[in-house]
This record gives C-alpha cells, sequence and structure tokens, in this order.
C-alpha cells in the first residue's frame, strides 16, 4: 500500500485531519514558516534584482529534520497549509526546505476542516500557485525594505528599537490625524424643543418634536432663538395636519468576513482584534469534542469574501424553516455584488455544520469560544432569513406656523432579530399614534427645552480602525490584526477604554514619517500598493516590477532623509533641574513612554524623574505652573505642577488669556480660542487680541 504524507501548520490541526484519513497518512505539522528572511541584515540583495535571501528559522531544525526523515517514508507528500498566499508560501518554503523537486508532491487547500473538505481536496490536488507565492514574497520584501532601512533613521532621531513599518506606518497617521481633528474641534451650540401635549382619550402624553415652519426646517442655535419661537408660540393651537403609516423593513447582516468579524467581537464581546483571531484559529483548526475527537468548527477565518456554498445555504434555509418556520426563510441569497477581492476564493465565516448549536458544544467550549462560536453561528444563520418589518406612524403639527413632528414605529415580524440582536436596535412602540388621526384633538402642557453642544469626530477604536483601513483598502484581512498589535506594542499608541489614543513617542514618530517619507505614511499610495499586489496574485504583473517601481523614489527619499539627519546633531536637551544625588543637571531622554528626565553622569549615577514640559501658563486654580503631563498609559494632558495639592487638569491646552464675556480661562482648539466653559461658547482666532 502507498504511504502519504501531509504536512500543516499546527499541531491541532494536524490532530483534527488525521481522523479524517486512512492509516496509509501521516499528518505533522510544520509549525508555521520554516524559511524566512534573516532578522540580523536586509536580507534582499538590492543589486541581484531584489533578489530575497532566505534561512532556515532558528530553532526550525528539529523539525524540518523530522520532516526529512518522513519524506523518505512516502511515496508522495500533501502540502496541506493555510489557504491563502501565507499559506501557499509555506508550502512553497517547505518544498525547497524539504527537497522535494524529485518527490510526488502536491498542493492541496481545504476552506474548513471537515472529512468532506479535507477528503474533496485530496482529489483536487494542484501544483503549488506561484502567483500566489510572488503575491506574498512581494509583500515581504516591501515591508522589509521599509522596515529596515527606515527604522535606523528613527533610532538616530528619536530612540533606538523603534520600528516603521508600510502599513503600520498609515494606521498610526490615521490615528494621529484622528486626534488632531479632535483637538481642533470647536462645539457648536444648539437647542432641542419638543412639546408635551394631551391627545384626546389617552392618558399618557404626546411627545411632539420641533421641526420647523411651513418653510422647512430650522435649527435653535442660541437661548435667544429658542426663547423667541416659545413666545410666538404662547397660547398657540396644536393641530394634526397630516397621519401617515407606512412599513419599514430592516434588512438582515451579511454573514462575516475578517473585517466586520473583528468589528462584531470588539462591539459586543470587547475583545480585541488579536484576541479575536486568536480565538478564531482555534475554533477553524479544531475543539476536542466529547466522542467526536477534534472537530473544527468554523470556516477558514481570513477572507474578504460574503459568498456562501450552496450546500451551507441550503442547510441554513432548511434548519430555519424547521426550527422558525417557512416565513423566516429568506427568498433570495443576500450577498450583494461588490468588487471582488483575492480572497474571494474562500467562503465567509460560518459554521461547518449548523447543528453544532452553540448550546450543544458549550460544554466543550472555552467562554470566550464559545462567545465567538454563538456569534459567528448567529450571524450566519440571521444573515439566510427574512427582514425584520415595522408598522410605522408619522405625524404632523401644526402651531401659529411651526412645525411638530412624532414618530413612532412597532416590530410586526421579528425575522432575523430572533437569532441576531443589532446593537442599537430601538423598537418604539407608541399604541396611542394607532388611533390617532386629523380630528384628534390635542392639548398643550408644557415645552421641554434643552441645550446641547455638537461633539468632535470619535476616537478610532480597534473596530473603527480594521473598518477604516478596509475601507481605503489599506492591508488584507490577515494583517489588520498584527498592525494594530504592533502599534500599540511600541507604544505608538495606548487603548484606554476600548479607544485608541496615540502617545507622545507616536506623535515624533508620525511627524518624522510625515516629514521625510510622505509617500509611505499616504493613504492612497498604500491602498494603490494593495491593489498591485492583487494583480500579482492574478498573474498580472510580475512582483519584481511591484518592487522595481517603488524602490527608486524611496531610496531618494531615504538619501534625503539621511542627509538632512546627518546635519543636525542630535544631542541630549540639557535642562535647569539638577540632580539631587550628584549636583549635575538632568538630560531630556526618550523612554517607552515618552520623555523623562535622567543624570547624564549614566552608568555613575541612575538618578531619574518625570519630566514635566512647562507650558507658560499659570494654573487657573492655584496660580502656579501648568505642566504638559501624562497618564499611567501616555496619554497627554494638562494638569497643575503642584498635583496632588491642586487638581487641575485639562485635556486641551490651556491658554495665558481670559474669556472676555465670562472670565474663565481659554484653550487652544487648533488655530482658534475657546472658553473653557461650554455654557460661554465664546471662540476667538488666536491671533485677534483679546481686550
Amino acid at each position: 500500500m502507498p504511504k502519504y504524507l501531509v504536512i500543516v501548520e499546527s499541531p491541532a490541526k494536524a490532530k483534527t485531519i488525521e481522523k479524517f484519513l486512512g492509516k496509509n497518512y501521516e499528518v505533522i505539522a510544520s509549525n508555521g514558516h520554516v524559511r524566512d528572511l534573516p532578522k540580523s541584515s536586509l536580507g534582499i540583495d538590492i543589486e541581484n534584482d531584489f533578489e530575497p535571501k532566505y534561512i532556515t528559522i532558528r530553532g526550525k531544525g528539529e523539525i524540518l529534520a523530522t520532516l526529512r526523515k518522513e519524506v523518505k517514508k512516502v511515496d508522495k507528500v500533501y502540502l496541506a497549509t493555510d489557504p491563502d498566499r501565507e499559506g501557499e508560501a509555506i508550502s512553497w518554503h517547505l518544498y525547497y526546505a524539504l527537497k522535494l523537486e524529485n518527490k510526488k508532491c502536491s498542493r492541496i487547500t481545504f476552506n474548513e476542516i471537515t472529512k468532506n473538505a479535507v477528503k474533496a481536496s485530496i482529489k483536487q490536488a494542484r501544483d503549488i500557485d506561484m502567483n500566489l507565492v510572488d503575491s506574498q514574497q512581494a509583500r515581504r520584501v516591501l515591508d522589509r525594505l521599509v522596515g529596515y532601512q527606515i527604522s535606523p533613521l528613527l533610532w538616530a532621531k528619536i530612540k533606538r528599537g523603534l520600528s516603521a513599518g508600510r502599513v503600520q506606518s498609515v494606521a498610526l497617521r490615521l490615528i494621529c490625524d484622528r486626534e488632531e481633528e479632535i483637538n481642533a474641534f470647536i462645539p457648536e451650540e444648539y437647542w432641542t424643543l419638543d412639546a408635551n401635549l394631551k391627545a384626546e382619550g389617552s392618558k399618557k402624553p404626546l411627545i411632539a418634536k420641533f421641526s420647523g415652519d411651513a418653510n422647512g426646517k430650522i435649527e435653535i442655535k442660541s437661548k435667544e432663538q429658542i426663547e423667541e419661537i416659545v413666545q410666538k408660540l404662547e397660547g398657540a393651537e396644536y393641530n394634526i395636519i397630516d397621519v401617515r403609516k407606512g412599513e419599514r423593513t430592516k434588512k438582515p447582516p451579511l454573514p462575516f468576513t475578517t473585517s466586520t468579524m473583528q468589528q462584531d467581537a470588539a462591539r459586543k464581546l470587547n475583545f480585541a482584534t488579536q484576541k479575536t483571531m486568536r480565538i478564531a484559529q482555534q475554533l477553524y483548526e479544531g475543539v476536542e469534542m466529547k466522542g467526536r475527537g477534534s472537530v473544527g468548527l468554523i470556516t477558514y477565518l481570513r477572507t474578504d469574501s460574503i459568498r456562501i456554498s450552496e450546500e451551507a445555504d441550503s442547510a441554513a434555509r432548511s434548519y430555519i424553516a424547521d426550527t422558525y418556520g417557512e416565513d423566516y426563510v429568506s427568498a433570495v441569497s443576500k450577498e450583494k455584488e461588490g468588487k471582488k477581492r483575492i480572497q474571494d476564493a474562500h467562503e465567509a465565516i460560518r459554521p461547518t455544520d449548523l447543528r453544532l448549536t452553540p448550546v450543544k458544544v458549550k460544554e466543550q467550549l472555552s467562554r470566550d469560544q464559545f462567545r465567538l462560536y454563538q456569534l459567528i453561528w448567529n450571524r450566519f444563520l440571521a444573515s439566510r432569513m427574512n427582514p425584520a418589518r415595522y408598522e410605522t406612524t408619522s405625524v404632523k403639527i401644526d402651531a401659529n406656523g411651526y412645525r411638530f413632528h412624532v414618530s413612532a414605529s412597532k416590530n410586526v415580524f421579528d425575522g432575523f432579530l430572533a437569532v441576531y440582536d443589532l446593537d442599537h436596535e430601538k423598537n418604539e412602540n407608541n399604541t396611542l399614534l394607532k388611533s390617532i388621526d386629523k380630528d384628534t384633538k390635542l392639548t398643550f402642557l408644557d415645552f421641554v427645552k434643552d441645550q446641547h453642544f455638537t461633539q468632535p469626530p470619535a476616537h478610532y477604536t480597534e473596530a473603527l480602525l480594521v473598518k477604516t483601513m478596509e475601507e481605503l483598502g489599506i492591508g488584507r484581512p490577515s494583517t489588520y490584526a498584527p498592525t494594530i498589535a504592533t502599534i500599540i506594542a511600541r507604544r505608538y499608541v495606548i487603548k484606554e477604554k476600548k479607544n485608541l489614543y496615540v502617545t507622545e513617542l507616536g506623535e515624533a514618530v508620525n511627524s518624522m514619517m510625515k516629514q521625510a517619507f510622505p509617500a509611505i505614511v499616504d493613504v492612497n499610495f498604500t491602498a494603490n500598493l494593495e491593489m498591485l499586489l492583487d494583480l500579482v496574485e492574478e498573474g498580472g504583473i510580475a512582483w519584481k516590477n511591484v518592487v522595481r517601481n517603488f524602490y527608486p523614489d524611496f531610496e531618494k527619499a531615504l538619501k534625503e532623509a539621511q542627509e538632512k539627519l546627518e546635519e543636525v546633531e542630535i544631542a541630549d536637551e540639557v535642562t535647569d533641574v539638577i540632580c539631587e544625588e550628584c549636583g549635575r543637571n538632568m538630560v531630556i531622554k526618550y523612554g517607552p513612554y515618552g520623555k523623562f528626565l535622567a543624570c547624564p553622569g549614566f552608568p555613575e549615577c541612575r538618578n531619574t524623574k518625570p519630566h514635566f514640559e512647562k507650558i507658560g501658563v499659570a494654573c487657573p486654580k492655584c496660580g502656579k505652573e501648568v505642566v504638559l503631563k501624562k497618564t499611567k498609559k501616555g496619554r497627554k494632558y494638562y494638569g497643575c505642577i503642584d498635583n496632588p495639592e491642586c487638581d487641575f487638569m485639562s485635556w486641551a491646552k490651556p491658554s495665558k488669556e481670559k474669556c472676555p464675556q465670562c472670565g474663565s480661562y481659554m484653550v487652544e482648539k487648533g488655530k482658534k480660542l475657546m472658553c473653557s466653559d461650554k455654557k460661554c461658547g465664546y471662540v476667538c482666532n488666536i491671533e485677534e487680541k483679546i481686550d
């Protein structure tokens, strides 16, 4: 009988696959990549047409030795690494590391680790797809050229140990740009006016919202304006001039892609993107189930596709009909046609077997595995269900020429909401509106006047950053999580209550990248490179052409940056703070958390202190110095130097100027000054002299 060897990446995957194949099959894990570019050098021969120099990864010698022994014992080798660029590249590296040129060898891929999928893949064995390999090589070479040649400049300019990356630098810029937007944002005042009315025959008051007049919408911008409207409404009769009843639907969500899974897991489960991917990988590779051994519960987790196989679609519809009834089964597939992405070769993320309901597998899963599996299972089922339907009622009311409106909706068919709750789905159920018509008499009770202020753009969360990167075409499903993890690990960005904030170190790195390498941190340039990598995968362009076109401009920017840096002597900034241990003037240095004070007598004197940068403004509370400080996680704020005795703090930079209207201290917002008292709302340009 012939013998076969199947090589996969992980031991968990090997364990799951082994039980599907006969005794003639040996399944062994390579534990990921076995060859890579060297860590100690660039590893790319620029003079020799960017030829990469691959070496065996340290610690992989023993695994390769074992695999070589097994290769000799078998008649054929199947390379069964993941079904994407990275997986194809691992198979290619294994092919050369194990010297399989003279051996029967085939590549197999499967979107889910089930018996049918694995056995079908062996029947459809193929050669290694060099377009996929070349696309991964192009990405790896570009990332290495950028990272290994820019990082030393960051070490010289800022501090050792920093790194720049082709995708991470753009992600950092997005966060920095958003911080600038937020810091420069000036809130605008607006008011809302509600009229509490009593409809005949009803005990509940009717809350009618002011919308404008017969000519259209009116925005109320000040207290004076709202008082003027209220005055004109004094003694007014409230008459219903229009009642409209209708129906609206809420469409079910599409099945998960990598990006939408990461976003939903962040919102609903509070998972970091890296955690989501780690748990999804476990669910894909296989989880131990009583009486069944290791079972792969979900399909492949790195995908841009919303496509579902006919078999899975049919199984879902049957399950919905049996469990919820025919009314809940969607008549048509919900996939919308978008631009085809490379990883559309895979399906969307879904359960491998709908019969393995979350309740059935709960005992075999960890808490986090169960929660993510339940989310994926529910989302897939919901995507095959009918929309939720609502009855809507809209009432238009006239009072002395002004318009008020009341709207309500009632859920009449839950549809997909039976299994998948949308975060902010509010079902207003105003039964009063059922019997209301144009003849219904209304009695005025009172007004509710509320002051509001417009809000700045939201800080990036991991979910929002992933969504933005996907929309802009930056990175691909496999890169979102490691990119975010890198900028957090480097302390360029900190995470506080889900929000991402740029640190002092992150600002310094971003500032240098924008100045010296504007193309690298340009969103459109990075997105265009991703499109070129997709073209390589499709066989439309040679991978070295992408690198050849990229490198000349990059090399020119690199040389210019090096020359500029050589002109600047980067010395430690000496301060007037005296080291109490040896009497020297302390200097400013950069650490993992930003700037700090250190004694220049190191290593003899190891004294260090926090660095508080004075901004030349007196504390509004006690008159002492206001200094730039950082939270424990590294987020910047302004506080009194006499803390904790004085508790003054401000996220925005305080100014020396006082508000001419109310006397409060002013804060800088971009090129403007704004009163720190929101209720005052005074704003002026920084250049304007305040009398």
